[in-house]
């Protein structure tokens, strides 16, 4: 699903895991929102999430998980 909040960017609801999550995602995790600051590869197509506020997250290649990303406009 996509929205156009007036005045503020596109945004789209995704699905993310380990292959496609991208810097600037903002992953709800036990209610609470966090950016996506940086990653980093690890073995057997895992990643290692750094966000924002300094907290890290591990994924393993099949962890799913509900993300917000902004669009760029044209």
């Amino acid at each position: 699903m996509r929205a156009y909040a007036p005045g503020g960017p596109l945004v789209s609801n995704i699905e993310v895991t380990a292959t496609t999550v991208q810097r600037g995602d903002i992953i709800q995790l036990g209610g609470h929102a966090f950016r996506v600051s940086d990653l980093f590869q690890l073995p057997q197509g895992a990643k290692q999430l750094v966000f924002e506020s300094g907290e890290l997250l591990t994924i393993h290649a099949r962890t799913r998980l509900a993300a917000v990303r902004m669009l760029r406009r044209r």
